[in-house]
C-alpha cells in the first residue's frame, strides 16, 4: 500500500477525472484535481502534490503550455509529470518532452499497468 501522496489530476473531461479519482483513491493516494492549465497552477500553488497527470489537448492554456509555467518555477521543477495524450501533441514540443517522466495514453486499457507506473513515481 502506498503512502499518502498527494496527486493532481489535470483534465477538461470531468468524467475521465472522475474515473481516475476513484482508481487513485482506491490505491491509496490522496487526490486533487484541476479541468484546465490556470486552475492547475492554482492547485499546485495550494495544494503541493507529489505527482501529476497532466492532460496534453485542452482548452485555455493546454498540458504543454502549463507545463512550461511548471518547469519555468524553481519550486516546482523537480515535480514528477506524466502527460496523457502526449503522443499526438509532441511533435509541435519536442523540446518540453525529455523532461516528461513518460506518456500515459487514453483511453486507458491496462489499469494494472498504470498503477504499476504510479506506484513507481508518486
Amino acid at each position: 500500500m502506498p503512502g499518502k501522496a498527494k496527486i493532481l489530476i489535470v483534465d477538461d473531461a470531468p468524467d475521465f477525472v472522475y474515473a481516475m479519482r476513484g482508481f487513485l483513491e482506491d490505491l491509496g493516494y490522496d487526490v486533487v484535481e484541476a479541468y484546465d492549465g490556470n486552475e492547475a497552477l492554482e492547485v499546485l500553488q495550494r495544494e503541493g502534490p507529489e505527482l501529476v497527470l497532466l492532460d496534453v489537448i485542452m482548452p485555455l492554456m493546454d498540458g504543454w503550455e502549463t507545463l512550461s509555467v511548471v518547469r519555468g518555477r524553481p519550486q516546482w521543477r523537480r515535480r514528477r509529470d506524466h502527460a496523457d495524450g502526449a503522443g499526438r501533441a509532441s511533435a509541435h514540443h519536442g523540446e518540453l518532452r525529455p523532461r516528461l517522466h513518460g506518456p500515459i495514453s487514453k483511453p486507458i486499457e491496462d489499469y494494472d499497468q498504470l498503477g504499476l507506473i504510479i506506484r513507481a513515481v508518486a
